[in-house]
């Protein structure tokens, strides 16, 4: 399911084919015939995919582009040894969609391209082998591909081609869901199991059917593992959009069956490396397959340290197989927890929200005995500290902390761990100060010594400590306080600016400890009087599950620019904004405002696809919701009381049916101050 924008396009390609097709005499009876033999067992108990795979698959970074070939694929594999990929576990190599001819041969077989795979498959599946990795293959359950240029799927030629895969030495086999022609998918997905059993070869099966017939519930002994959506895009609203379906379907993970929501975004360019290390960090939590999509030949050092960062990767990898579980989740502070078999939990601290929060739960919430204090390792620090059970951490924007925390006698080893904070807004009006107050509080069951506390702003600002920055010893629970005064010189231009909180201290056996928090102020100015239209005001910050917010014009999905006339109900709106679920926009009303309102809904150019939810935040407040809407309603009125709200966020969700065709309109919306 990758090779079309969406999976609206996708349906609608399978459904014009299925028009034409399910009608044919005899389709469905040749299409499942298979040779006689000994019955297959309806089990996968065969020792495969024991722990979630881990590898690569070419499609995010190239999609069907003629760089998807033979030297590309074996570059892959020697990036995989040479970079320590291998060492770290990653081991298949797959192709995606495009490494066939659009026609089969005159036997029936499928024909490798032979510009991009000029040796065939066979000779890359041998080339990989020799690196100590496994190949990975794709087709459809389908009579042809995803891609438009109509590649041959293995409907009706099930076996045939799971005998090529076994002969050419595959390890690994994507089965896509286009063209499917309206045909059962237990059926389609279970005869392909069969044929690859029949084979012999020891080939792991993913079954890519998005999630649309809830493969967790019958799959268990089909396939290794199952899509439970639709396809990931770079972006932060899709990559948060599936991680919401994906967490609830828990119960369903385990060794040999495992939900897979979607390969890894993590270094296409599309997020930040703070983003993608909770990308990253919630796939592993979750126990998915973890396969790279980013062209390796090019990736950043920062992309290989998030790729290639072993003790998250063990939280993947940990052979009790159990995928994280949701312990809360209010306002967008999630917590997650996942068992681990020597006892211990990983916890994930993740912020969905586009501001800093602090995130707390304690080790009994998420399943630890209790005990006098534990160790807590931080799987991004590499650093470990004791805990008093208290696992708290303040997490910048989109950011998780991902800590392992275990009942262990030598805690007092470590030294305490210390929860940094900031209170106060930070959203600075050029020229004027702000107000800020620090905390470093004290988690361990040991004290903080010799504690010491500074933050640093942009150069040229002015950031003053106006009570003491140090104190002799922080006892468990306790904080040091620390008033500042921040200025941005006049002038400044609107936009996010780093802002670095850090302590030192020392614990009760000398060792020395640092802790650093990475923050963001906010430069903003003051909305002007009267009513404007939210689509010609600065905001401060914008999520978006497919392409750019646009201003004034629909969501095109791709660049900024790309939309359309808004347009609800055949109205047509010359003003406001064109989003796409997952999304929010935030805009700065700095207690000046009133009123939020605008027409709201699914744009006509979806047809008759789209749900989603709109709703206005004050603060982290809740002030208005539409309920869930479909494109065949008209344009709905929202009206938001924001007074004395210091930041308006507007939201659209996907109605929790995944991010397809979710073109959200903000029609005429008008912010009154």
């Amino acid at each position: 399911m990758r090779h079309l924008h969406t999976r609206t396009t996708r349906r609608r390609v399978v459904g014009a084919l299925a028009a034409g097709l399910l009608c044919t005499t005899g389709l469905i009876s040749p299409a499942f015939a298979a040779p006689k033999q000994d019955p297959v067992s309806p089990t996968l108990a065969d020792g495969l995919a024991l722990t979630p795979p881990m590898g690569f698959n070419n499609w995010n970074s190239t999609h069907c582009r003629a760089e998807f070939n033979e030297a590309m694929v074996k570059g892959i594999a020697d990036i995989f040894v040479d970079k320590g990929l291998k060492d770290a576990g990653y081991q298949y190599v797959n192709l995606d969609d495009c490494w066939a001819l659009p026609a089969r041969d005159a036997n029936g077989k499928l024909v490798p391209d032979p510009v991009r795979f000029p040796n065939g498959i066979k000779a890359v599946a041998d080339y990989v082998h020799a690196k100590g990795l496994k190949l990975g293959i794709y087709t459809s359950a389908g009579t042809k591909t995803c891609n438009s240029a109509g590649f041959p799927g293995a409907l009706g030629h099930e076996y045939s081609d799971a005998q090529q895969f076994a002969d050419w030495g595959v390890d690994y086999l994507k089965y896509d869901n286009c063209n499917n022609q309206g045909v059962d998918a237990k059926v389609r997905y279970t005869t392909m199991r069969d044929a690859l059993k029949a084979t012999g070869r020891p080939i792991v099966y993913s079954i890519c059917e998005w999630g649309e017939n809830k493969p967790w519930e019958w799959a268990s002994d089909v396939g290794h593992l199952w899509r439970t959506t639709g396809d990931i895009s770079d972006s932060w609203g899709s990559m948060l959009s599936i991680l919401k379906q994906n967490l609830p379907l828990a119960q369903y993970a385990g060794p040999g069956h495992w939900n897979d929501p979607d390969m890894l975004e993590v270094g296409n360019g599309g997020m930040t490396d703070t983003e993608y290390r909770s990308h990253f960090s919630m796939w592993s939590v979750m126990a998915a397959p973890l396969l790279i999509g980013s062209d390796l030949r090019k990736a950043s050092a920062a992309t290989f340290d998030i790729l290639d960062n072993k003790e998250v990767i063990a939280i993947d990898q940990d052979p009790l197989g159990r995928q994280g579980t949701v312990v809360s989740s209010e306002g967008g502070r999630w917590v997650v927890a996942k068992e681990m078999k020597d006892g211990s939990r990983a916890v994930a601290l993740f912020n969905e929200s586009g501001s800093a929060q602090r995130i707390a739960t304690t080790a009994g919430a998420v399943g630890l005995p209790a005990a006098d204090a534990y160790t807590l390792r931080d799987l991004w620090q590499h650093k470990s500290y004791n805990t008093a059970g208290t696992i708290s951490a303040t997490v910048p924007a989109h950011g998780t902390v991902l800590v392992r925390v275990s009942v262990d006698d030598r805690w007092a080893m470590n030294p305490p761990a210390v929860e940094l904070g900031l209170d106060g807004s930070p959203l600075v009006e050029a020229g004027k100060t702000a107000a800020l107050t620090s905390t470093v509080t004290d988690l361990g069951r040991t004290p903080a010594q010799r504690v010491s506390v500074t933050l640093s702003g942009p150069e040229g600002w002015t950031v003053r400590a106006t009570s003491p920055t140090t104190a002799g010893q922080v006892t468990t629970g306790r904080s040091l306080r620390t008033s500042w005064q921040v200025t941005a010189p006049g002038g400044t231009a609107t936009g996010s600016y780093d802002l670095t909180l850090k302590a030192s201290y020392r614990s009760p056996t000398g060792v020395r400890a640092e802790s650093v928090l990475p923050l963001k102020a906010s430069v903003v100015v003051a909305p002007p009087s009267g009513v404007s239209s939210l689509g010609d005001l600065p905001w401060l910050s914008t999520t978006n599950g497919w392409g750019p917010v646009e201003r004034n014009t629909s969501n095109g999905e791709s660049a900024a620019g790309d939309g359309h006339p808004i347009t609800l109900g055949g109205v047509v709106y010359a003003k406001g904004l064109g989003v796409h679920a997952e999304s929010a926009v935030e805009y700065y009303t700095g207690k000046a405002c009133e009123t939020v309102t605008a027409e709201v809904g699914v744009d006509d150019e979806k047809g008759a696809k789209g749900t989603v939810v709109f709703e206005v935040w004050a603060d982290g407040t809740k002030v208005a919701s539409t309920g869930v809407l479909t494109n065949a309603m008209p344009a709905q009125p929202i009206t938001a009381d924001v007074t004395g709200a210091q930041v308006v966020r507007l939201v659209v969700t996907d109605g929790g049916d995944g991010i397809d065709s979710d073109h959200a309109d903000w029609a005429n919306a008008q912010l009154s101050c």
